[in-house]
C-alpha cells in the first residue's frame, strides 16, 4: 500500500506574519479509508491530553474512519464509531495515555450552548477531544487547536480520494512537524 501522497508541504506562519495566532498547516492527499486510519494512527502520535481536534467534511468523508485510527493510536478501549445519536463517546486509555472523547456535534444547532452541555472544557484537560462537525462551535473551548479539513479531491474520479487540511492553531501547534503527517519518513 502506498503512503498518502503530498500535495504541498507543510507551511507555518506566525504571529510575527502578521495578526492573528499562530498557525502550522499541512495539506495530502489520502487514496483510501486504509490510509485515512493510518494518517489518524500517525496523527496519535502527535497529541496529549488537553488537545482539541476539529474535523470537518461531507457525510462520508472520512471523519470517522481517521478518529479510529485515532483512537487505536492513542491505544484506547472501546470500538471507535461514529457518536451521531449518543452525541459523544468516551474511550478510557488502556495503558498510561488520555481518554479520547469522540464528539459529533452535527445533531447539535448553536454553537458552544450546546457544547457546553457537554462539559467538554471539564474533560479537555486530561484527554484528546475530538470534535466532527466542530467548526463554528467549539473554538472557544481552546486557543490551541488543530483543524482537520477532509474533501473529496478535486477533479479525481474515484471516490475515495480525499485531500486533507491539517492545521495546527495557536502556540501548542507552532513547533510542531506536521510533516509526518505528510511523509511518515521525516
Amino acid at each position: 500500500m502506498e503512503a498518502p501522497h503530498p500535495r504541498t508541504a507543510p507551511e507555518r506562519s506566525t504571529a510575527a506574519d502578521g495578526p492573528g495566532p499562530e498557525v502550522n498547516a499541512a495539506q495530502l492527499t489520502v487514496k483510501s479509508p486504509e490510509e485515512m486510519r493510518e494518517l489518524g494512527l500517525r496523527l496519535a502520535g502527535l497529541l496529549r491530553a488537553g488537545d482539541l481536534v476539529m474535523l470537518t467534511g461531507a457525510l462520508g468523508a472520512g471523519k470517522t474512519t481517521l478518529t479510529r485510527g485515532l483512537g487505536e493510536g492513542l491505544g484506547v478501549r472501546g470500538a471507535v464509531t461514529s457518536p451521531t445519536f449518543v452525541i459523544a463517546r468516551v474511550h478510557p486509555s488502556l495503558g498510561s495515555g488520555p481518554p479520547l472523547v469522540h464528539v459529533d456535534a452535527y445533531r447539535l444547532g448553536g454553537g458552544l450552548d450546546e457544547m457546553e452541555d457537554l462539559d467538554l472544557d471539564v474533560s479537555l484537560p486530561e484527554s484528546v477531544i475530538v470534535v466532527e462537525w466542530g467548526e463554528g462551535r467549539v473554538e472557544e473551548l481552546s486557543e490551541d487547536r488543530l483543524h482537520v479539513v477532509i474533501d473529496r479531491a478535486a477533479g479525481d474520479t474515484d471516490d475515495e480520494v480525499r485531500g486533507v487540511a491539517v492545521t495546527g492553531v495557536g502556540a501548542r501547534w507552532a513547533d510542531v512537524d506536521l510533516g509526518v503527517l505528510v511523509d511518515p519518513a521525516i
